[in-house]
Parts: structure tokens; C-alpha cells; sequence
């Protein structure tokens, strides 16, 4: 199985080009707000439970699609540094477990751009961060910016362009 792991932070258009990307290559999505909705519909944002919980059904999925050799997966995460190390590191394993290999992809682009884009109609499909306030309470909370330190990352700032060219250059740089 082939995943490639797109990472951000907020508003940076990471579904909108998994969608695009998704398109291109006939991969299938599993973005972060299906199991960030489905924990938060029971246990608090932000708390250990929530987040140990939420990464154990991300593990089962990872493990279950690399088993069932799903050619690709496109997934969409909130990278914290270092909070998340562990996590990355247990991705990586788990697919390469089974013959897979996973790409990386950071997303980012200007503040002033995440905060335009975090009051997009389309982000109100999920529990997604729909206010400056709630933006910026998270990028004072985490380093969402720092690249995965111990992975190659393809890093694309999209301030100024489609998610459509984003995917292209995705598809084209791993030759998907």
C-alpha cells in the first residue's frame, strides 16, 4: 500500500487537496476529522483518553488497509511537534509491516491565508476549527509548522495556489 500523509495545520486545505489528489490517482481518503468527530461525539477535545482513542482506531484502520493491500490512501493529519512523533513513527511501521511505503506531504501556508480560510463554508461538514479565535488558540497550543523531523517531507506552501496544482505537484513528485 501506498500512503501518502498530508500534514498542517489548520485551514491549510488538506482535505480540499486529498479530494484533488484522490481524483489524480483513484486512492482512497482517510482524513483526520472522521475519527476526530467520531472521539469528540463522546470524549473532550484534547484530553488523553480522546487522543489515545482516536490514534488506536487510526492504527486499526492503517493496519486493516495495509493488509487488505489497498493500493493507496491519502491521509490528512494535524502534526504537533514532538506530541506526535510517536504516532508518525507507529504509521511508518505498521504499513511498512506489510510491504507498504508512506510519503509525506507539508502543507503550509500564511497566517493571514489560514485565517481567511478557516471561516470557509466548506469546513463546516465537521467539528473542524471555524474561528480566528479557535485558530489561534491552537498555533499558540502547538508547533504545528515544524516539519516531521525524522521523515523526507515534499513541503508545498499553497498561499497562492489551487489545490488542484498542489495535487499535480504531489502526483508528479512520487510518481503516483
Amino acid at each position: 500500500m501506498k500512503l501518502i500523509f498530508i500534514y498542517g495545520p489548520p485551514a491549510t486545505g488538506k482535505l480540499t487537496v486529498a479530494k484533488e489528489l484522490a481524483k489524480l490517482t483513484e486512492y482512497k481518503i482517510f482524513h483526520n476529522h472522521l475519527t476526530v468527530d467520531l472521539v469528540g461525539s463522546i470524549l473532550k477535545f484534547g484530553t488523553k483518553t480522546f487522543f489515545d482513542l482516536s490514534s488506536k482506531f487510526r492504527m486499526e484502520m492503517f493496519e486493516a488497509a495495509a493488509k487488505e493491500k489497498i493500493s493507496g490512501l491519502i491521509f490528512t493529519f494535524c502534526y504537533a511537534h514532538p506530541e506526535d512523533d510517536k504516532f508518525v513513527k507507529d504509521v511508518k511501521k505498521i504499513v511498512e509491516k506489510y510491504g507498504g511505503k508512506v510519503d509525506f506531504v507539508q502543507l503550509c501556508c500564511e497566517k493571514s491565508e489560514l485565517k481567511q480560510r478557516v471561516k470557509c463554508e466548506s469546513r463546516k461538514n465537521f467539528d473542524k476549527i471555524k474561528t480566528i479565535k479557535r485558530l489561534n488558540s491552537c498555533l499558540g497550543k502547538w508547533d504545528l509548522y515544524m516539519p516531521i523531523p525524522f521523515v523526507k517531507s515534499l513541503c508545498i506552501d499553497n498561499t497562492r495556489i489551487s489545490a488542484k496544482q498542489v495535487a499535480k505537484r504531489i502526483k508528479t513528485h512520487y510518481k503516483l
